[in-house]
Order: structure tokens, then sequence, then C-alpha cells
């Protein structure tokens, strides 16, 4: 500990923690007596695997005395997974994130969370939690991001520990004629799971750097490799390791998932029949850091509290009670008793470790993250879609960002490419859309809403051939209704049912509905029991985002506007993904 210790002097015993300067740090001192009155009670919510290491500090802190001002503190440390803490402060700040779920009715906010990794404050941020600052936010810890696999794997397929591997190399070998059985933990819901997605992702992009199409064919068959052997839990995917040394057992079992180097030791420490090899990839992917975070509206004197106990966890002492938990200082270097595993990097972790915990997201790429979520959530979320695509005359702009490829070519290009990230589990539809494209109907059904085991080739070759109507006027409203009572008519249970919509325009059709007919005919028709979501992407800068909002929130979904249309497939990505969890069977 810090300054002032035990032996100090009876100086120290009558001495209580005080203020130096507005804003400044506490220095903290451990009391030989009770000196202090009152009391200040902070909760603080801590991953599992940092927990014992955090309670037992603040409980050594409490017993000598821990106090600020002359209050006396109680520290409350309760081990919390991070997804359960944010699923409680999204939903207390407003904010959305995709995979999460709903908080328990049990769950609370507290004072003081330490989540694994500054990846969920910064998808809180970035999730529409817009009064989310909360104070400090500096690491407390670290556990570099692994990919763990059986030993015997690692020997003989990998050639572990001599050779060193890359992300690339793990991508050929999970997308491979015979590939590894590759696993993750949900990376919406896990922290390590997310890092090794994004080091995935970003190994995906260079193998096709020249070739979006081949980038997005190498990134999909990482995916879906991936969803094979997926799991809500992070105890769930370990368990299915190898339970016996037999070459059966280890060939069928998991061979890899990327985990924390925490998760490997502590996984070997039970002893099991096949250990597991921790292989450490390049580049580095971002560490588990470990933030300490004050929650915003924390009361004045728990924040005061709170800054006392940040001190108290970045001690010498405090780094040996983390070795004690297989895990390293923020730094990368660890305490007294940590066992690294075989090749490990050096204690501070080279020159390639991302730099986490100055402040809570040095390192962090937000728009990589929503880019890598979103994309796991359309590929292996199922789902039931009917696509609706503009065909008005209109939509034959040149898109000058676009190499001038018209508005119509961009946006079936958006969803060509998007179709290719679903997998056979989905079941989609095609329509075209203006005015009188079938006598006086204004959308025009090409391909039935079927799985896509029967109706891919014949959704791609439609969209291929999809041409904008020479004088042709939006009929947007008509349509809209017309589309969700397909989709609600074979309403299909344990799926995600939706109309997605691309449009470039205003309503422009006198001859029907208006928009408070449509509203009034959706409020109708609505059933709770079987909802249908619309989701409208407006194209360029003739749509009216106000028209498209009161429309799309009537029928329980979102509209999107690409002011850019060269940007269509982000935002498809986006929207899709966005969509409500599918209600249970």
């Amino acid at each position: 500990m810090r300054s002032s210790l035990r032996g100090a002097g009876a100086a120290a015993a009558a001495t209580a923690l005080a203020v130096v300067v507005a804003g400044s740090w506490f220095g903290y001192q451990q009391l030989a007596g009770p000196s202090c009155s009152g009391q200040i009670r902070l909760s603080v919510a801590a991953a599992p695997e940092i927990q014992p290491a955090v309670k037992a500090a603040a409980d050594q802190w409490v017993s000598d005395g821990a106090a600020v001002g002359g209050t006396c503190i109680a520290v409350d440390v309760a081990s919390a997974e991070p997804v359960d803490v944010a699923a409680a402060v999204a939903t207390k700040h407003g904010a959305s994130l995709g995979g999460v779920g709903e908080p328990s009715g049990t769950a609370v906010t507290p004072d003081v969370w330490v989540p694994d990794s500054s990846s969920w404050l910064l998808r809180l941020k970035n999730g529409g939690a817009t009064a989310f600052a909360p104070a400090n936010g500096a690491s407390i810890a670290r556990s570099p991001v692994v990919v763990a696999v059986p030993e015997p794997v690692a020997s003989t397929r990998l050639g572990w520990p001599g050779k060193k591997l890359t992300w690339a190399d793990l991508l050929a070998q999970v997308t491979s004629s015979k590939p590894l059985h590759a696993g993750i933990v949900e990376p919406t819901r896990d922290a390590a799971g997310l890092s090794g997605l994004l080091s995935l992702s970003a190994a995906a992009s260079l193998t096709g750097k020249d070739d979006q199409v081949k980038a997005q064919e190498a990134m999909t068959g990482a995916l879906r490799a991936l969803a094979t052997g997926r799991s809500s839990l992070r105890q769930d995917l370990l368990n299915r390791f190898p339970r016996s040394s037999s070459p059966t057992a280890i060939a069928n079992a998991l061979n890899a998932a990327a985990l924390s180097e925490e998760d490997v030791m502590s996984y070997n420490q039970t002893k099991p029949p096949v250990p597991l090899a921790a292989l450490y990839l390049d580049p580095a992917p971002v560490p588990l850091d470990y933030p300490f975070a004050v929650l915003p509206g924390v009361e004045p004197a728990k924040a005061s509290a709170a800054r006392v106990l940040f001190e108290v966890l970045t001690t010498p002492g405090f780094r040996n009670r983390l070795a004690a938990q297989s895990l390293r200082g923020p730094d990368g270097t660890w305490g007294d008793g940590f066992k690294a595993p075989q090749g490990a990097p050096s204690p501070a972790g080279g020159a390639t470790t991302p730099p986490i915990g100055q402040g809570g997201t040095g390192g962090l790429d937000p728009s990589a993250i929503q880019r890598v979520t979103t994309t796991w959530t359309v590929a292996t979320q199922p789902g039931r879609l009917l696509a609706v695509i503009d065909v008005s005359g209109s939509m034959k702009k040149p898109v000058a960002t676009a190499r001038n490829f018209t508005r119509e070519q961009v946006t079936v290009a958006a969803a060509s490419q998007g179709l290719n990230l679903f997998d056979d589990s989905w079941s989609i539809g095609l329509w075209t859309f203006s005015t009188e494209l079938v006598g006086a109907q204004d959308w025009k059904p090409l391909v039935p809403i079927n799985p896509l085991s029967s109706n891919r080739g014949k959704i791609l070759q439609t969209l291929a051939g999809i041409k904008p109507k020479d004088n042709g006027d939006t009929g947007l409203y008509d349509t809209v209704l017309a589309a969700y009572k397909a989709v609600q008519q074979d309403w299909e249970p344990g799926k995600v049912n939706s109309v997605v919509l691309f449009t470039d325009g205003k309503n422009e059709d006198a001859k029907g509905i208006s928009r408070a007919t449509l509203l009034e005919q959706l409020r109708k028709i609505k059933d709770p029991e079987q909802p249908v979501r619309v989701i409208i992407i407006g194209i360029g800068t003739e749509v009216s985002k106000s028209e498209l909002e009161s429309i799309a929130g009537e029928a329980d979904g979102a509209a999107f506007v690409a002011q850019d249309p060269s940007k269509i497939g982000e935002i498809f990505l986006q929207a899709i993904s966005q969509r409500s969890d599918a209600p249970p069977r």
C-alpha cells in the first residue's frame, strides 16, 4: 500500500483521510483503530474472475479503518457478469446493446463497475446512452486475449509452440476444407469473444483488401464456422473442449476458441485430461483491461470513497492478489506466483499490445465494434424477411461516390452482398414497387418468401434483373401496408419476421391511401403475439426522414437514411442487426 502504512507511528492511528485539492486523487491511510463515524457504503460489481482480488483488497482496507473525511467506509464487492450489469446500465440510460437482452428482474446498477473490458463502456456510450460518462475508467488489471487450442491439436496441426501464428493463419484453418472445430462465446455478450472476432474480421479484410467480395466471403465463412460452435456462456464453451485424451474425443471436440489468458490458466489448473495451449496470435488482439468505472449519478461522498478505493487497487500488493487469480497488472506485468502459459509474451506484452486502460477506450475502434457486432447478428440470428425495392424513375440517378452507378444498381448490389451473409436458415422473399406496376397495384411480388436453401439462386438472379420504371413514381404507403400484411399472413414462430424496404423518395401516389390511413391500418392489424417489424432505408436526400420514422415507428421498426447512397450496404447491416429478438417458440 502507498505512503502511510502500519508502523508509520501513533500519529497515523489517529489520522483520517482528507481531500487534498478539489479534483485531485485521495491518499489513503491504514488506521490502527476506529476513529471515524457514520458510514459510506460503496457498492462494487466486478467481473467474476477479478472479484476475489478486489474483495480481498477492499476487505483489508475496511478492516484497517477505511475512511474519507472522518466518515467510515464500507465496501460491498459483488461478483457480476459484465453482460448482466451492461443490460441494467443500458436500461437505466436508454442505450441499445444488440444481443445483450433485457436485464434480470433483480439486476441493479452499482456505484462502481469493474467489467472485464472497456469495450462495454464504449458500446454503452455508442448505443445511445449520451449521458453515460463514467468517471475514471482506468485499468486495474489485464488479461491478453488468446486462442485456446487443445495441446495435441496445437502441436500437430498448428506447429505450437515453435511456430508463431497470425490471425490470417487461423482464418485459413477455420474455413479450410477440413476446418478446425472452432467456437466462440457470443461476441455481443462476451468481451474476449468480441476481441477475437475483431481480429478475425481484420484478417478477412486484409485477405480481400483488393476485392471486397472476396473479403466478405472470407468473413462470412469465418462467421458461419464460428456460429456452429457458439455458446452464450463462457463455461459452456469451456466444457466442450475434449474431456478425454482419446484421438476420437479430441477430433470431435472443440478445437479453437478466443478466450482470455486467465480462462486458459484457470482451466488448466483443474488438471483436465487434455490441457489447453494459449496461442498468442499476431497482431495482438485487444486485451481484457478491467476498467474501474465510477458510474454516473453517484453521490459525491461515494465518488470520494471510490477514488480512494482505486488507489488501493493500484498498489504492488494488489498486483500479487491479481496473480493469484491468473491476472496481470494493468501494464501487462505480473505479481508473485503468476505462472505464465508457454509462449506468453514477456511481461509488458510487447510493443504490439494495444494501449488499453488509459481513460478506458484507447485502442478500441467504435465503428469496428459496431460493424463486427452487426455483421455477426445478421449472420447468426435466424429470420424471415421480405425485401422490397423501389424501382421508381428517380432510382436511375447516378451516384457520384459509387463510380456513377445508379441508385438502383447500388441498392441491388448492397442487397446481393447482404444476401451472402444469411445462412440457409433464413427465409427471404423479394418485391419491387413504384406506381401501377401490376395494373393499378403499386407493388410487384417477384420471389415468394421461402428458405434460402431453395430460394437463394432465384433471388440473386431476380435481383440482377431489376430495372427502374420509366416515369414511375413512389407508391410508398400502399406498398408498406401490403408488405406488412404479406409477412404477417404466414408469420413464423422462432424467427424475427420483418419487412425491409428501400426507397429514394416520398409517397407520390395520389390514388393511394394517405399516411394517416396507413398508420391507422397498421395500428389496427398489429398483433403483439405475432409481431412484424418494418425497417425502412431511405436513399439520398429527397426522402423525408420524419415520414419514414412515423411509418416504421408504428410498425415496431426503425428508419435509416443513407444520404450518400454508396453507404447503403453499411446501413443495411446496421438496420438488420437491430431487429428485436425472436420471440420464443
